[in-house]
């Protein structure tokens, strides 16, 4: 197993015991070389397998995930070395009604005062333009209904603003509540 193979792992474990994925839903990506490398289409994040190598440009192997044209855009377009993408329950729910999030909790404000939500259906190059156009301003984006993207340095990086997110969205629901 590969150093890159090791650390998608580590980080799909992370996802999957704070319910951040779920299933076989969600991808991973790193930029190296003149591409990138991404989960496999179907992956089970907590136990991903080899990544695949995908060119910037050129032909895509089938064993990439759908979400390849995403992630080929964010790192076309920016600085981002690494891109997490989830499905956190509260994060999807507040994405149906709203244009944006503004957290509420002291780590959100810091980190993530307000998360841009975003159109496209899942694998749509509409999604990847969406996306990698809120990417290029930020680290942090929720595409309605279906789950956030966040990109940074590293997949950790990455990581942690996608539970960064989940938690914000968290504390709005139930300060909501709470009235």
């Amino acid at each position: 197993m590969t150093a890159y193979a090791l650390e998608f792992e580590s980080i799909g474990k992370r996802l999957c015991q704070e319910r951040l994925v779920s299933a076989n839903f969600g991808n991973m990506s790193v930029r190296r070389d003149e591409g990138f490398l991404i989960t496999r289409t179907g992956s089970f994040l907590d136990n991903p397998g080899e990544p695949v190598f995908v060119p910037l440009e050129g032909d895509v192997p089938r064993e990439a995930s759908s979400e390849f044209r995403l992630h080929r855009e964010v790192y076309r377009r920016t600085a981002h070395d690494a891109v997490v993408h989830a499905h956190p329950v509260h994060a999807v729910a507040l994405s149906l009604g709203r244009d944006h999030v503004i957290t509420l909790d002291s780590e959100g404000q810091m980190f993530a005062p307000k998360i841009p939500v975003v159109g496209g259906a899942p694998g749509s190059m509409e999604m990847a333009d969406n996306v990698a156009g809120a990417l290029a301003v930020g680290n942090l984006v929720i595409v309605r209904g279906h789950g956030t993207f966040a990109a940074g340095k590293t997949l950790e990086e990455a990581y942690i603003l996608t539970s960064l997110a989940e938690h914000s969205c968290r504390v709005i629901i139930l300060s909501e509540r709470a009235g």
